[in-house]
């Protein structure tokens, strides 16, 4: 006989968006709630892995900067407060092009560029301004919107090749609505000057100070913030396999069922909407997969205090590099722990002593974009391509200590900006909400302008809001708003 239990409001997801929706559950004495998730622990995308010799891995380039007070407060209330519990880093950041370092971002400093590529990009920002000003058009696409702001030279060097690796698709084939603080503009008058006066410039956008966890890297803090929540109202290892909406019931991999009356699913929306017979629907929704790649190594750091890289051209397969263990001593083993080196840099190279060997140790993170209609990645080899393409771009020597290899893929890793995406979601969320989802999240609104930890975080709050009180859900609905200018939203307080 089939299990199936009932509940008001049931949470499909553990990560940022799922715990902010519980931790408000909780929050507003609502206690017929039960949050499920099929890994075994919380953290979502928002996870970290270790691997057997102690090196952590985020699921890509995760830092903690905030547009809420709500956010702030629930993650020190998990973690703690002060230098004990986070390291807190300026943002040093570079582009690799041309063999050299390129202050980011790109365009306000293409003066560490060869001069006949500045001449290019002024050139290109001229016409582009002169164009832009008699255009009443909006763009239609972010490719437009590349060649109105900046124009050709910086879209040829720079913004077209380095978002293909990011996105997995054309720029022709993406919107530019999301951009706001995600993509920095160009200033005529301060780039020409830069370029005069030799000068480069960096601190913009919202994560130009972030903080990072001391110990256990991201995936700590959603794993604290689990543990502020009730024990019984969580249920892990617990996958969803189906939904059926008009019973108001999700089906579980073991063959049991929950019975809700609401339900507040970060479930990718492309399968929920495929679940629900809109398949033709959920292919409009495009999405990239994401490998990351973790090293690590023996030796110092050699690369100061940089925090994380871009890399526009073709001799590497990633577009970004984090030097992990900047971010936290904790990211990679203590010193004097022993590990024997696995390979040198060039694989063909022996290596002298394999015995066990104390340390110091450092970390590099990749990650490398997947489409598969657009940007296939040969699975077998990704990993040997970004150890070279590590080497090409000097971020490791050929004769580097290697004592760590880690990999993983995603399956869903950046929802992206589309042209038929805004369409599919004006359709689909209406929908699903009169029928009582709440498709919500990075992969259950696909927002990614407002996808980080922090946005899927106060969404989750808002869904909760919406859904007890009938409260206007700010952050999903005007993504521009919520991060106009830096503000931030003081209204959302926590307290349990």
């Amino acid at each position: 006989m089939t299990t199936v239990k009932k509940v008001d409001v049931l949470i499909v997801g553990a990560g940022p968006t799922g715990l902010g929706a519980a931790s408000r559950l909780k929050q507003n004495k609502h206690d017929d709630w039960l949050l499920i998730d099929a890994f075994q622990e919380a953290g979502g995308l928002a996870m970290t892995d270790v691997t057997p010799e102690g090196f952590l891995f985020d699921m890509g380039g995760h830092v903690i900067f905030s547009h809420y007070d709500y956010f702030d407060e629930i993650i020190d209330a998990a973690v703690g407060k002060g230098d004990e519990h986070w390291a807190v880093h300026e943002r040093v950041s570079y582009v690799w092009m041309k063999n050299t370092w390129v202050p980011y971002p790109f365009q306000n400093n293409i003066c560490s560029l060869p001069l006949e590529d500045q001449v290019d990009c002024i050139n290109g920002l001229i016409e582009a301004k002169v164009a832009n000003a008699v255009t009443k058009e909006k763009p239609a696409n972010f490719d437009e919107w590349i060649m109105r702001v900046m124009g050709e030279g910086i879209a040829n060097i720079f913004m077209r090749p380095y978002n293909f690796k990011v996105w997995a698709v054309p720029t022709t084939k993406m919107q530019c609505s999301w951009l706001g603080e995600r993509v920095a503009t160009a200033n005529v008058a301060k780039v020409v000057e830069n370029v005069l006066r030799n000068r480069t410039e960096s601190g913009w956008g919202p994560n130009a100070v972030f903080r990072f966890p001391q110990e256990g890297g991201t995936g700590a803090i959603w794993k604290k913030v689990a543990a502020l929540l009730p024990a019984d109202k969580q249920q892990y290892n617990t996958q969803v396999t189906g939904v059926d909406a008009a019973n108001k019931e999700v089906t579980l991999k073991d063959g049991s069922k929950i019975q809700y009356n609401k339900l507040l699913s970060t479930i990718p929306l492309d399968i929920m909407l495929t679940w629900l017979g809109k398949e033709k629907l959920a292919k409009e929704l495009t999405y990239s997969s994401s490998h990351i790649i973790g090293l690590g190594l023996r030796g110092e750091n050699p690369h100061d205090n940089k925090c994380w890289m871009y890399y526009p051209e073709d001799d590497c397969p990633f577009y970004r590099c984090t030097v992990f263990s900047h971010y936290a001593a904790k990211n990679a083993p203590a010193a004097d722990v022993k590990l024997p080196t696995t390979r040198l840099g060039d694989p063909s190279l022996p290596v002298a002593d394999s015995s066990p060997r104390s340390g110091p140790y450092w970390s590099l993170m990749f990650e490398v974009s997947e489409n598969k209609d657009f940007k296939p990645v040969n699975l077998d080899t990704i990993v040997e391509e970004t150890i070279q393409g590590a080497i090409n771009t000097k971020m490791i020597q050929s004769t580097d200590e290697i004592v760590s290899v880690y990999y993983r893929r995603l399956e869903h890793g950046y929802p992206t900006p589309s042209l038929e995406r805004d369409g599919v979601l004006a359709e689909a969320l209406p929908w699903l909400k009169d029928q009582g989802i709440w498709s919500r999240g990075r992969f259950g609104s696909y927002k990614y302008e407002v996808a980080n930890q922090d946005h899927s975080c106060a969404i989750g709050v808002e869904a909760v809001d919406n859904i007890l009180h009938g409260t206007k859900e700010f952050t999903m609905l005007y993504p521009s708003l919520t991060n106009e200018g830096g503000k931030k939203n003081v209204d959302l307080k926590f307290g349990l």
